[in-house]
């Protein structure tokens, strides 16, 4: 697949949202112990005094400071005035699009930072692995470049055994890992047929 350009990367049009490893500053007026400086973790998400796990991830500083203060209203704070913000110097639009995103059957679905080189594999491993239903078989990568999608399908089993070079991934990259139907059919299998006292044989 072509390889993005910078324009691909950064878009000045897009929404910052919060994800993984972001610096933030909340702030509740006139209660000095929830002023906090706090970093996601990697998915995306952070503890706060009373209130405990707030999910951040895909959201806008608005909507977080909006739950935060949902949440701490009456019950902990009367009529808490919430703000959050990006602490990092560095613009948010250009943080979240320097992440490559990683859906389908993997353990942690998110978005994670592009540090350097980064490939599928690692993207991957980013993300905890596959699950057991992964299709190792069916991975597929969508990229924008010039304005124009691509998609690539790619196989980790092959690359694992070195048949092909594990290719690179760049920032705005999307990977989706497939699902195996046949997996999952045989795990429906077992599970109704626990103790067998002769092997099972299943037609896929």
């Amino acid at each position: 697949m072509p390889v993005p350009t910078a324009r691909d990367v950064v878009r000045s049009t897009r929404t910052a949202l919060i994800g993984p490893f972001n610096e933030l500053r909340v702030e509740v007026f006139n209660v000095p112990e929830m002023q906090q400086d706090i970093l996601t973790d990697g998915e995306g998400n952070f503890s706060f005094p009373l209130i405990g796990s707030v999910q951040a991830a895909g959201k806008t500083p608005a909507e977080v400071s909006n739950d935060i203060r949902s949440r701490l209203s009456g019950r902990f704070v009367r009529d808490p005035k919430v703000t959050v913000n990006f602490k990092s110097s560095v613009n948010p639009l250009v943080q979240q699009a320097m992440s490559v995103t990683v859906d389908g059957e993997v353990k942690r679905s998110g978005s994670y930072p592009i540090v350097g080189r980064v490939t599928l594999m690692r993207a991957v491993a980013l993300a905890g692995g596959t699950t057991e239903f992964a299709k190792l078989q069916d991975v597929v990568i969508f990229r924008e470049v010039d304005g124009k999608r691509f998609v690539g399908l790619y196989n980790l089993e092959a690359i694992r055994r070195g048949n092909y070079a594990d290719p690179e991934v760049f920032p705005s990259d999307v990977v989706i890992v497939g699902d195996s139907v046949e997996r999952r059919r045989l795990k429906d299998i077992f599970q109704v047929v626990p103790t067998l006292l002769a092997p099972l044989f299943y037609q896929l």
